[in-house]
Parts: structure tokens; sequence; C-alpha cells
């Protein structure tokens, strides 16, 4: 059974106001203190590490084959983050923009530094906190495989985890709008079909000889081979507020991921799909989230939200089966569809008349999947 790994980026808030703070230094302190504690001796590795801005924290779980296991270990490192960052009077929120007024503080360091003076206001305005979900694929090839078959399925995963409903205080009409925030970066958003691994490493070496991208850690595709472990790496989601939610975007993405490996294995060719049609399904499910139309990945027409959900979840059932994951998903996408995920959670705690203030303080609690309070 192939295996899943889940990074998180967490926002840093004030435990008061709310509003983001620049306190990732200290919160990693903390970390590295209760891990010499913990162990006895000096500083240890720990599950969480900084990121572009002061204001967020990033943590990584360990490879899980059961959704069970993987929902356990995503709400103990969140528990984890809350304790440290109580340290420094912060909490710890699963919200993919603040949505409270913020100047985001990059962090130090000659990489963080190149991509301020490089990209000015596109780095300064990153402040945003996305999901990345590793598969475990056999090869490259095999991976490389996937990445041309699950390219018209993305889409629909931003959809699912939207949960960036507000930027610098004010609706911005998206679902998640840090969709379409990430993608001002140049290597960001969905890509042709490669057809081999070589033409994969061709590209991105092409990409990278311009001059315009650091290094191959800045190869932002919608999904990509891990540089760092023998995984497709797929990043197009928000961080979601509910666990559960992140869990059930996991069980998904490996659906796809399998799906697509038996595909390739029985000789069937990916879809061929255009990119400009594919970033215009990935506009629109930024836009929509939940709430509005997404383009059907097999039309590419506007279709019902639950409908194409219900469309993503028949494409991958009979992995799902095999995985043992079927009925956990078909439970989740009904409550999703109940409840909505975390741009409507965040809108409806805000139209109850709510301050943005009091959604904040209100996400924080169910960042560590405790129930909303009426």
């Amino acid at each position: 059974m192939r295996s899943v790994g889940v990074e998180e980026e967490l926002l840093l808030v004030d435990a008061s106001s709310g509003s983001p703070l620049a306190v990732s230094g200290a919160v990693l302190a903390a970390a590295e203190r209760s891990a010499g504690r913990r162990d006895g001796h000096g500083r240890e590795d720990h599950e969480f590490e900084k990121e572009l801005h002061k204001e967020q924290l990033e943590f990584a779980t360990k490879p899980l084959t059961e959704m069970g296991e993987l929902r356990e270990e995503i709400t103990r490192i969140r528990g984890e983050a809350a304790r440290h960052a109580a340290t420094a009077d912060a909490r710890v929120l699963a919200v993919a923009t603040s949505p409270l007024p913020v100047r985001p503080s990059l962090n130090a360091g000659p990489r963080y530094r190149w991509l301020g003076e490089r990209f000015g206001l596109t780095a300064q305005e990153q402040l945003t906190c996305g999901c990345h979900v590793h598969v475990s694929v056999a090869s490259d090839e095999e991976g490389v495989a996937v990445l041309d078959r699950i390219r018209p399925w993305l889409a629909v995963l931003t959809a699912i985890s939207a949960n960036s409903p507000f930027w610098q205080g004010e609706d911005s009409g998206y679902g998640s709008y840090r969709s379409r925030v990430w993608n001002r970066w140049p290597s960001a958003g969905p890509v042709d079909l490669f057809g081999s691994a070589d033409r994969y490493r061709e590209q991105v070496r092409a990409m990278i000889d311009t001059g315009v991208l650091r290094d191959e850690g800045m190869i932002y595709f919608d999904a990509r081979l891990s540089a760092s472990y023998p995984t497709v790496e797929v990043r197009v989601a928000d961080v979601c507020l509910d666990p559960e939610t992140t869990v059930l975007l996991a069980a998904l993405v490996r659906g796809l991921v399998e799906t697509a490996a038996r595909a390739w294995q029985q000789g069937q060719p990916p879809a061929r799909i255009g990119t400009s049609l594919l970033r215009l399904a990935s506009w629109r499910a930024g836009r929509s989230g939940l709430d509005g139309p997404l383009l059907h990945p097999e039309t590419m027409r506007e279709t019902p939200p639950e409908q194409v959900v219900d469309a993503l979840y028949r494409h991958v059932r009979e992995a799902l089966l095999d995985h043992g994951d079927d009925e956990r998903v078909r439970e989740s996408i009904a409550h999703l569809h109940e409840r909505g995920n975390g741009a409507r959670v965040q809108r409806r705690l805000h139209a109850e008349g709510r301050p943005l203030a009091a959604v904040v303080a209100e996400c924080a609690r169910m960042t560590l999947g405790r129930a909303a309070t009426a």
C-alpha cells in the first residue's frame, strides 16, 4: 500500500488580538527545548520548520498507510504546535490567509533574502499557508506517468480545501485566495504533459538554467516529483481548518495516484487537456471553492460542485476500496457538503456578526480538532 505524508503550514497569531505574530523563531526554540528535555540530551529533531515568513510554522508528518493514524498524527502535531506557540503568547491557526490585516516579515537567511530581493512584493505578500500531500511511487517513470494523468483533477482538490476567503481584513470574493496569491510565482500552476521522466528532468533543468529560479526547490508546479523523497507531491490545497478534511484530501490524493499508476500500467494515455484550460479550472476552483460552479475535469464545462466532487470520488473509488478508505471518504464528503469547507465556515462565522478577531479565535479552536461553538 502506498504511504502518505502531509506537510501543513500554520499561521501564528497573537493570542489576544488574533493578528499575525512574527514569532516563529521563538516557537521553534520552544520546540527544540521540549525535544531536548524529552530525550534527555541536547538539540533533537522535531516536526517543525520555519517558512518564508516569521508569522508561520511548517510541520510534516511521517509517512503512514492508515488514514486513522494520519488523523491522529496531524491532531497531535497541531497540538504540539499550539503548546509551543503559547510560550510566545501566540496561537496556531489552520487558515490559508490571515483574516486580519498584516504586514508580513520575511525570515532571516540567504535563501529568504534572495527571494525578497528577486521577487519583491510577490515574496513579501506570500503569507499563505498550504497543505502538501506526498504519496509514494515506485520510480520517477511511474511518478511522471502519475503527474500526467492527475492534471485534470487537481483543481477539485483546491475547491475541497478552500480556506482563505479573507485578505487584509476584507472578503476577497474567493474561496481560496491563497491559490491566487501563490500563482504569482513564475513557476507555479498547471503544467504541460511530460511523457517521461527524462523530459520532466529536462524541463526542470531548463527552468533553473534561466536564472529566474534559485534551485529545484522553486519548482512550484501544482504537482511535482519530490526532490527529497520517492514521492509525488501534490501542492494545490489550502491548509484545511478541520483535520478530518486534511485526511480526506490525503485519501483522495492517494486514490488519484494509485488510479493514475494503474492506468499507466494498462497503457491508457493521459487526457490531453491543454494547460490553458487547466489554468481556467484552477481559477474557477479558487473563486468558487464549494459554493459555486467548478469546471468538470472530463468536460471542462461549469458544473455544480457536488457533481464534480462526486465525479472525483467515482474516478478513484476502486483505489479507495482497495485501500480501505471508501467508507471514510464517503462520510467525509457528506460532512463537507453539509457543513462546508474552511472558507464557508469562516464566512458563516463572520455573517453571524462576529468580528474577524472572533472568527480567528474560533478557528484556533477548530484547528485543534474541536467542534465550533454555537
